[in-house]
């Protein structure tokens, strides 16, 4: 956990070897770096879908498969994501990309916001297992903390 916030407040304030191996990166780099970000916020949708799922009651509560989902929230939140956050690659920057400019020049906003979504991930994988009720009552958290980011840092479609 401590890697990711380190390598991300690294590569926000333009210091250390990913950002300055992003001034000289291709537009191709940028490119492949924004994809990997999207493809890592698809594989937290994935494993959300498969909880709220669970939690809407539209497939059957299975402890060990929300248990799994929780538990892949957790890994994907704390996983270094520094390369996948680079400058230049904010919307307008490059093709497909929701990523406002301020996600760079707010690091303690980002950092908060971060540290919320691996709370609340950690908080989700506690009760996944446990029982539906436990997993509806985390599942407000782990969507607020998605959604503190989404708001500041992304733009809509």
């Amino acid at each position: 956990m401590k890697k990711f916030f380190y390598g991300l407040i690294l590569a926000t304030a333009g210091l250390g070897g990913t950002a300055m191996a992003e001034s000289h990166m291709s537009n191709e780099g940028l490119m492949k770096a924004a994809k990997a970000r999207q493809a890592t916020m698809q594989l937290y949708a994935f494993n959300l879908g498969v909880l709220g799922n669970m939690a809407k009651g539209t497939t059957d509560y299975d402890a060990e498969a929300a248990s799994a989902a929780a538990g892949n929230l957790v890994k994907l939140s704390t996983q270094d994501q520094t390369a996948y956050w680079l400058p230049g690659t904010a919307q307008g920057e490059i093709e497909g990309s929701r990523a406002l400019p301020a996600i760079w020049d707010d690091m303690a906003g980002v950092s908060e916001a971060a540290q919320a979504l691996v709370d609340a991930a950690m908080t989700l994988e506690e009760a996944a297992g446990t029982d539906l009720d436990a997993l509806r009552a985390a599942m407000g958290g782990l969507g607020g903390a998605c959604g503190g980011c989404h708001k500041a840092y992304r733009a809509s479609q």
